[in-house]
């Protein structure tokens, strides 16, 4: 059963899912939409909404804070000049994850994660 289990494992160790977490946050914020499996995107949706939440506040300790997840400059300038301010009003539900289909070499499937506007 999995009852009380809330993070997908995604088949991973936990640095390497944390590094994976980080990296398709930061191609989300600088490309603002990515294409990805259906897992990884539900776990993108969870990480990158807590940032905007955080960013939302946009003092020293919120940008701390992103800093200390996201490890990229440019994409927390861009997260907290371009991306938070939209939300500003929102309480919730930055992204949308819709799914497109199945890939071709194993069917696992894909789904595009994309900011809501």
């Amino acid at each position: 059963m999995r009852h009380k289990k809330l993070k997908g494992k995604l088949g991973r160790n936990s640095s390497h899912r944390s590094s994976l977490l980080a990296n398709l946050s930061i191609s989300l914020i600088n490309h603002k939409k990515i294409e990805t499996t259906y897992a990884k995107a539900k776990e993108v949706r969870r990480y990158i909404e807590k940032l905007i939440t955080i960013a939302k506040n946009n003092n020293l300790q919120a940008q701390r804070e992103v800093q200390k997840t996201i490890k990229n400059k440019q994409a927390s300038k861009i997260l907290f000049e371009e991306i938070s301010p939209k939300f500003l009003e929102r309480s919730g539900g930055y992204t949308r994850v819709v799914k497109i289909g199945f890939r071709k070499g194993d069917s696992a499937p894909l789904a595009i994660i994309e900011f809501v506007e």
